[in-house]
């Protein structure tokens, strides 16, 4: 049975709706969904007087405001209580204190897990970009024991990362190349990329932008360098779709956000923002009611989530995921295909249907970019297009992403699909379908399928 609890620590602002609701309500939405309130959070509960209404024969109160704190699930719970026994419940649940008690270096990780020695070694090697970070929620989804778990082999520097092989670069995708003004990327003709940070709550070990996070060295990121990008898309009017990322934008204080994404809204041309995430999945907490509510002045707004696995799927995210679908935020997910962690037909298909479940949108599965020291987590081409081939009539259409290779050196996303097209016969296209049996399609003057 799933076990969740409420801790009281935002409150939502009081409803200006002053419509009626019947007693029952409330409490058995809470029956229905067996959760557990914690008695800070059942004061708010308690019954106010019963008016009776002028004219109205039945008896009626004012709505109830939902428990407004934010789920914990019980692995959470008994971690906390385990590692971070001093910190509070209201604490816990502090994005910015999870940003503070980061765990970042051997002392503090091996505290937390069984480190291997590939695992030892790789982090007292370290230097430079991309260090270790990972936020005591995410680390409580690590298997203490287990090197080879999935989301433990995502955040946990292994010695793979020290070598690099034919083909890998620090900067693959060649961003560098497309820079127009520092952190600004102007590659398709009417978006830009946006980095406006280089830091993030937990660091990725395949990270495409792994040369600029953490210790950034010569990229910088400040009022400034914003500042020179907006002057940018103020100018070329071609511009319509602005993706805010870095680093994770979601990591920036919700007043420097609002900052830039006011500034954005105020450009004509600029039709949309997107942004794009992991904190929402590594640190749920993040996502407050005054940071939806702040969203919500500046749609149309876009969101994209980084998600990998099944595991990722707790109730912490489950709440942060609804609160951004109910601020009105259309949510896509952005999975990377990674040996060892979700190359497997079974494993994506939970995943997808997990994510559909939570109102996001499967949109792309990307192959691994070849960065350097990366060959440890890329799959051979055909495991994705095995994995599409997987999903695509097993399941519906809304739960299939695009398969794309980034190409290398800045040529941009290049959707990949299994062969369903066989052939021709006289006028008639020889077609695929998912169980692997052929159809014709009349198609007398088409050249498709012609060898």
């Amino acid at each position: 049975m799933k076990e969740i609890v409420f801790l009281a620590q935002e409150e939502e602002p009081p409803s200006s709706d002053n419509s009626s609701i019947p007693l029952h309500s409330s409490v058995a939405s809470v029956l229905e969904n067996n959760l557990t309130i914690l008695p800070e959070v059942s004061a708010s509960l308690a019954l106010a007087p019963i008016p009776k209404p002028s004219g109205h024969n039945g008896l009626t109160i004012k709505p109830l405001r939902k428990p407004s704190g934010f789920r914990v699930s019980r692995r959470s719970r008994l971690f906390r209580k385990r590692f971070y026994a001093e910190a509070s419940d209201t604490e816990w649940n502090d994005w910015r204190w999870q940003l503070r008690n980061r765990i970042k270096d051997l002392q503090q990780l091996s505290r937390i897990i069984r480190l291997s020695e590939d695992e030892k070694t790789a982090i007292e090697k370290h230097t430079g970009s991309l260090p270790v970070g990972i936020t005591p929620y995410y680390a409580s989804l690590m298997d203490e024991n287990d090197p080879a778990q999935p989301l433990r082999r995502t955040v946990v520097p292994v010695m793979g990362e020290y070598l690099q092989v034919a083909g890998e670069a620090d900067d693959p995708l060649g961003e560098d190349n497309d820079t127009v003004v520092p952190g600004l990327v102007h590659r398709y003709p009417d978006r830009v990329l946006f980095l406006v940070t280089g830091f993030c709550s937990t660091y990725c070990r395949y990270c495409t932008r792994s040369r600029m996070v953490g210790n950034t060295g010569e990229y910088r990121f400040d009022v400034s360098q914003w500042e020179r990008a907006i002057a940018y898309i103020e100018s070329n009017p071609t511009i319509r779709d602005v993706l805010l990322s870095g680093g994770d934008p979601l990591t920036l204080s919700d007043d420097r956000l609002e900052w830039l994404l006011s500034r954005l809204h105020q450009i004509p041309h600029v039709e949309f923002v997107r942004l794009g995430t992991k904190v929402p999945v590594v640190m749920p907490q993040r996502v407050t009611p005054a940071l939806t509510r702040m969203l919500k002045r500046y749609h149309p707004l876009w969101m994209s989530l980084h998600f990998l696995h099944p595991d990722e799927l707790t109730p912490e995210v489950e709440q942060a995921c609804e609160r951004l679908a109910d601020a009105g935020i259309p949510l896509g997910s952005q999975t990377v295909l990674l040996a060892g962690v979700n190359d497997d037909v079974a494993i994506m298909k939970q995943l997808v249907h997990g994510l559909l479940k939570n109102r996001v949108k499967p949109y792309y599965l990307y192959q691994c970019d070849p960065i350097s020291g990366s060959a440890h987590f890329r799959t051979p081409v055909e495991k994705g297009l095995e994995i599409i081939q997987g999903l695509r009539g097993f399941t519906t259409g809304y739960a299939v992403p695009t398969y794309v290779i980034d190409a290398p050196g800045g040529g941009g996303k290049i959707p990949l699909l299994p062969d369903t097209v066989v052939g021709r016969e006289g006028n008639d296209l020889l077609l695929k379908n998912y169980e692997g049996n052929i159809f014709r399609y009349p198609d007398p003057n088409g050249r498709v399928g012609l060898v």
